[in-house]
C-alpha cells in the first residue's frame, strides 16, 4: 500500500508543480507585463524595486492559485490513471477505491489547514510589505506612483488630478487640486498650468510646488464664500502615507491576521457598528485555504468517471469548475459584505455546494 501511496502522490506532484508555477507565472508577471514596463521604461523605476513589488504580490496570489493547481493536477493524474484502466486494475486486486483516494485527501487537508496560516501571516503580511514599498517608490519618484487622466485620492485631504505628465522632467502639466470641506461647504479649488513633486522621504512628505495658477481662499469674514488668488508659485505639503497624516501606513481588512480582525471586530460591536466587511473578510480567507480540500473531492470523481487521458479535456472540466465556483465565492462576499446574509455563513456556501455535491460523487464512486 506503501508503494501505491507513493505512486499516487508521485502522479499528483509533478502537474501539481508545473500548473502552480505555470498559473503564478501567469498572473504576476504576464497579467502586470504592461505595469513593469511602465514603471521601469516610462517612469524610470529602477528594476529591484519593480522586482520587489512583484515577489511580495507572490504569496496573495498563490492564496488563489494554489486551489486552482490542485484542481487541475487531480483531473490531469487520476484522468490518465482512470484512462489506462490503472483504477480498474488497483481495484480489481482487491484495494478499495476509498482506500486509493485516501493519501490524496489527507494531503489536501493537509494543504487546506497549511493554507490557513500561510493567508493569515504571510499573504497578510506581503500584500501589506507590498503597499508599503508601492509608497516608498512614491516618496522616491512621486510621478511614477501616479497616472494622468484619473483622480488621486492617496493624499491627506486632498483630490489630485493631473492631465499630463512629463517623467523625465518630472513635470506636471495642467493640475487641479480639490479639498473637500465636508458639513455641506464648498469644494476649495487650486488650479496650476504646472507643478513638480519634491520628495521628502524622511518626513514621510512630497511637497508639490504649482506654478502660474489660482487657488481659492475663504473669506476670514465668511467662511462659505472664496476668492480666487493668482499665484506664480505656489507650495504644498501632502502625506503620502496615511490618510489621518499619522506617518504611519493602516493596515486593509485584507491585510489583518485573524487576531486583528477579531480586535477590530469586537472594538466596532462596542461601538455599535456593524462589522460584517471583517467578518466576512475573515472567514473568505478559511473558504479560500479549505477550497483546495473541496476542489480535491470535486476532482477525484470527476477525473475516474470521465476517463479522460487528454490533458485538454481534463483542464476544461477544471475551467468549468472555476468559472462557476469563483463567481459564486464573489457574489457570496457581495452579500456578506452588504448584511444581506450572515457574513460567516455567506462565505462557506461555495464550499458548503461543491463540498457536497463532491463528496456525494466521491461516496458513490467508492460504493460503486
Amino acid at each position: 500500500m506503501r508503494i501505491l501511496r507513493n505512486y499516487l502522490l508521485r502522479e499528483f506532484t509533478g502537474p501539481f508543480l508545473l500548473t502552480l508555477g505555470v498559473l503564478s507565472f501567469i498572473m504576476i508577471i504576464v497579467g502586470n507585463l504592461k505595469k513593469i514596463t511602465d514603471l521601469v521604461i516610462n517612469k524610470g523605476v529602477d528594476i529591484f524595486s519593480v522586482i520587489k513589488v512583484f515577489l511580495l504580490l507572490t504569496p496573495y496570489i498563490v492564496t488563489y492559485a494554489l486551489p486552482i493547481s490542485i484542481l487541475v493536477a487531480i483531473l490531469i493524474s487520476l484522468g490518465r490513471l482512470s484512462s489506462d484502466n490503472e483504477i480498474i486494475a488497483i481495484r480489481a486486486s482487491g484495494i478499495n477505491t476509498f482506500r486509493l483516494i485516501l493519501p490524496i485527501v489527507t494531503l489536501g487537508l493537509i494543504i487546506s489547514l497549511g493554507l490557513v496560516v500561510f493567508n493569515d501571516r504571510a499573504a497578510s503580511y506581503a500584500h501589506y510589505e507590498y503597499r508599503k514599498t508601492l509608497i516608498q517608490i512614491g516618496m522616491k519618484n512621486p510621478t511614477a506612483a501616479f497616472e494622468e487622466g484619473i483622480f488621486i485620492n492617496s493624499f491627506q485631504k486632498y483630490i489630485l488630478f493631473i492631465y499630463k505628465i512629463d517623467q523625465k522632467n518630472n513635470r506636471l502639466i495642467n493640475v487641479r487640486i480639490y479639498e473637500p470641506q465636508g458639513d455641506n461647504k464648498p469644494t476649495r479649488t487650486i488650479i496650476a498650468k504646472s507643478g513638480e513633486f519634491i520628495a521628502l522621504p524622511e518626513q514621510n512628505m512630497v511637497k508639490l510646488k504649482l506654478m502660474d495658477g489660482t487657488s481659492d481662499e475663504p473669506d476670514p469674514n465668511n467662511p462659505m464664500n472664496f476668492y480666487k488668488l493668482n499665484f506664480r508659485t505656489y507650495f504644498m505639503n501632502l502625506n503620502l502615507a496615511d490618510a489621518r497624516g499619522k506617518g504611519k501606513i493602516e493596515k486593509k481588512y485584507k491585510e489583518m491576521t485573524f487576531k486583528e480582525l477579531r480586535q477590530e471586530i469586537n472594538k466596532l460591536k462596542k461601538e455599535n457598528i456593524n462589522p460584517s466587511p471583517l467578518i466576512t473578510q475573515m472567514h473568505e480567507k478559511l473558504t479560500l485555504a479549505f477550497s483546495c480540500l473541496v476542489f480535491i473531492l470535486m476532482g477525484i470523481p470527476l477525473a475516474i468517471i470521465t476517463r479522460r487521458r487528454e490533458k485538454s479535456i481534463n483542464i476544461g472540466i477544471a475551467v468549468l469548475v472555476i468559472i462557476i465556483y469563483y463567481p459564486l465565492f464573489i457574489a457570496c462576499e457581495a452579500l456578506g459584505i452588504q448584511g444581506h446574509l450572515n457574513p460567516a455563513f455567506a462565505m462557506w456556501i461555495p464550499n458548503i455546494i461543491f463540498g457536497t455535491l463532491g463528496a456525494i460523487l466521491t461516496v458513490r464512486l467508492c460504493a460503486s
